[in-house]
């Protein structure tokens, strides 16, 4: 009872306007508290222990919790279309967006419904997370002081985020910023992962099978490319079966890329066309709507949308009226028609399949929980210690009629364009055990994930199940896994870290040719400074390396080149990176290449004294505050970094850039949890991550793994208990 009225006494602390929580809820955390053991090993991953599934997911979320509530909370904010009460007006669009497709009312329906376990597994998420903000009244939340069980159903799918980013917020707020509709002439295309000059996001997943392993046994490499810290390190296990290590969301109550002692998963953004868009006619009489669907005039359904944003220190509200058919909610124009997007829109089912999947034991049952058909954004790279390799391209896929070109919007007023149902796990785009021993995909196209000896074959399936582009990170990974007939986890992490940089193959040549030209015409002449980089650029390997200038030199140029390029695209022209290489080679002169490198060396030259400057002393490594927003400073330390953006085909990614303030470029983007693991008798694995487990400077693990991350190196994983009890730097209970 005195710890109890301890908790009290600690409530009467918090902030003015917390939710209190009761006594009886208080009485409740802490009994359930004691059946949870969280281990922290010396790198503080925290192992966690319950008797039931539920109470790890308790323990889970307290431990998130303990390490960064603040990233929890974003979540959740995101999740609720809360942002803009925030972060302010320039988050109320994200805001409106979340909220067309995803609500609180619709998802504490979703919750009511819910089966049993899943309720006790959304309590425990909604418990371990207030019990810690009731024993830690120091820590203020933005907004969230209570977390409710159905917040976790507010995802369209497994992770945070999900799909409904792909809506373009520019094209939403034009429609829903006028009074009167304007036309949004271009849709936004399905497929283009180079927008302006965002780093390239993905992942990278390889699986090995039992002929290419020394061992024997299957081999898996997980690597996440995500922001950096999106996603932490831990180990859930209880006595009802559940034993998962990996990656986990921030907020979320599974590992999302991992494994058990049974098999293993990570998951690649995928480009398999999951969604579509609907042209709407939609008409106006006397003030009211109607769209046009199979030669009838239906009401257009239409709802009140207010919304919070803070302006200048005050809470303000926007109304929004927004509108919705049949295919979804509206969400911009094109010419007079109206935008529709249809999606999956299950989270339950999405959330049930996220958790399911952690307590699959083989390829069967792996693939049985794929049936939920809950993942509308992800493939899929598996490997189980029976020695099974596999891999699926997507999982949610709405079965289209043919006579449609999918990757554009089409007629909504036609009844024949309507999806026919969805594929069954059979259908989708996928491999088994291929001949050629390994898998391999970088967020690439699937016809070439096994190599040429075992990849599937395109003629086989509709082209709206794998629009995906062919990537440098994946011609890259074909050439290393199938140079190599034999690999132990220390020559696939060699593998993950392979320093070609495949980008350059075709686009460095161009340069020095162009430039070779011009030194041959008649008094042929070169910018100043050119003539002298040329050697430089000639002698490189095409490796990336820290103590690399040629690297330096080439990047900085090549950048300037896509500035340049980029703006001469058609609209609507294909600008996946091998096409857009080809474009910038084809469609600048000799004169812009040796002008961009002449001005690449100046730029260099202004900015570090000299052109000649290391990659290294370029590509950092800095965490300061362990902020969400991180802020960095030329001035404090920070560590070199070989590799770089997988734009290049940096197989290890590292995307980096200046920030205000600064010469040098920060990387905040790429490798994040890193795993490699094989499927033995026992379970071996290493990992890393960007950084450290803890958000806190002056935590002994808020930089602990920098080191081993910036050398592509990887520590030990205790899998077992009596490897974590060995390595415990503490052990308590949540509330302690």
């Amino acid at each position: 009872m005195r710890k109890l009225s301890s908790l009290l006494l600690l409530l009467v602390a918090t902030e003015a306007g917390a939710q209190a929580f009761t006594p009886a809820e208080l009485a409740r955390w802490q009994q359930q508290a004691q059946r949870i053991t969280i281990v922290r090993d010396t790198w503080g991953v925290p192992h966690i222990t319950g008797k039931t599934d539920a109470d790890a997911v308790f323990g889970l979320l307290y431990s998130q919790c303990e390490d960064d509530f603040a990233r929890v909370e974003d979540n959740y904010l995101t999740a609720l279309g809360r942002q803009a009460e925030v972060r302010g007006e320039a988050a109320l669009y994200e805001d409106l967006r979340q909220r067309l497709f995803l609500d609180s009312a619709r998802a504490v329906a979703i919750y009511q419904r819910s089966p049993r376990w899943m309720k006790d597994l959304l309590h425990a998420f909604a418990d371990g997370t207030n019990y810690y903000l009731a024993t830690h009244p120091a820590v203020r939340p933005h907004l969230l002081h209570r977390f409710q069980p159905w917040m976790p159903l507010l995802f369209s799918e497994g992770s945070i985020g999900g799909n409904v980013s792909v809506v373009p917020l520019e094209r939403l707020k034009a429609f829903y910023s006028q009074p009167k509709k304007t036309s949004w002439q271009a849709p936004f295309p399905k497929a283009d992962p180079l927008r302006a000059d965002d780093e390239p996001v993905g992942s990278n997943g390889f699986a090995i099978g039992p002929s290419k392993s020394a061992s024997g046994h299957p081999l898996l490499l997980i690597n996440p490319h995500t922001s950096f810290y999106f996603r932490s390190e831990v180990q859930m296990t209880s006595a009802a079966g559940l034993n998962a290590y990996g990656a986990v969301t921030w907020g979320q109550f599974f590992i999302y890329q991992g494994f058990n002692e049974k098999c293993g998963w990570m998951h690649t953004s995928s480009q398999a066309d999951s969604m579509d868009e609907y042209l709407e006619t939609v008409t106006e009489q006397a003030g009211k709507y109607t769209y046009l669907y199979d030669g009838q005039q239906l009401p257009l359904a239409t709802d009140t949308l207010s919304l919070v944003y803070l302006h200048e220190g005050q809470r303000r509200r926007r109304t929004f009226t927004t509108y919705r058919t049949a295919h979804g909610p509206v969400v911009g124009q094109q010419g007079d028609k109206w935008v529709t997007v249809k999606m999956m829109n299950t989270p339950l089912e999405a959330l049930e399949q996220s958790y399911l999947r952690t307590k699959a034991r083989d390829y069967a049952s792996f693939r049985e929980v794929m049936r939920l058909n809950g993942n509308a954004s992800n493939n899929t790279v598996f490997a189980d210690n029976a020695g099974t390799i596999a891999y699926w391209h997507g999982n949610f896929m709405p079965r289209r009629p043919a006579g449609y070109d999918w990757s554009r919007p089409v007629d909504g007023s036609l009844r024949a364009s309507e999806w026919l149902g969805l594929h069954p796990v059979e259908d989708l785009v996928q491999v088994k055990n291929p001949a050629s021993g390994f898998i391999q995909n970088c967020n690439a196209t699937p016809y070439t994930v096994a190599g040429p000896a075992g990849s599937p074959d395109p003629a086989k399936y509709p082209a709206y199940m794998a629009p995906d582009a062919e990537n440098y990170r994946g011609i890259n990974a074909v050439r290393v896994l199938s140079r190599k007939q034999s690999f132990t986890l220390d020559t696939l992490i060699a593998a993950a870290n392979d320093p070609h940089l495949a980008g350059f193959e075709k686009l460095l040549p161009a340069l020095l040719n162009d430039c070779q030209l011009l030194l041959d015409e008649p008094g042929g002449s070169l910018p100043a400074g050119v003539e002298e980089a040329l050697p430089v650029l000639r002698a490189w390997d095409l490796n990336y390396s820290k103590a690399s200038t040629a690297q330096t030199l080439a990047i900085y140029w090549a950048e300037r080149m896509q500035r340049l390029a980029r703006p001469r695209l058609a609209p609507g022209q294909p600008a996946d990176y091998l096409s857009f290489t080809t474009f910038i080679i084809e469609h600048t002169t000799p004169e812009e290449k040796a002008t961009a490198l002449a001005e690449t060396i100046a730029e260099l030259t202004r900015d570090f004294g000299s052109w000649q400057v290391p990659w290294g002393e370029v590509n950092r490594y800095q965490r300061l505050t362990g902020n969400i927003t991180e802020t960095f400073d030329d001035k404090q330390p920070s560590l070199p970094v070989a590799f770089t953006s997988s734009a290049w085909g940096s197989l290890a990614a590292f995307g980096a850039h200046t920030y205000p303030g600064t010469k040098k470029r920060y990387g905040g983007v790429g490798n994040s949890f890193v795993a490699v693991v094989e499927f033995g008798p026992r379970v071996v694995a290493r990992s890393v991550v960007t950084g450290g487990q803890a958000s806190r400077p002056g935590s002994p693990h808020f930089t602990d793994q920098a080191p081993l991350y910036c050398e592509g190196q990887f520590k030990d994983v205790w899998f077992y208990p009596e490897d974590v009890a060995q390595h415990a730097e503490k052990s308590y209970h949540p509330g302690e």
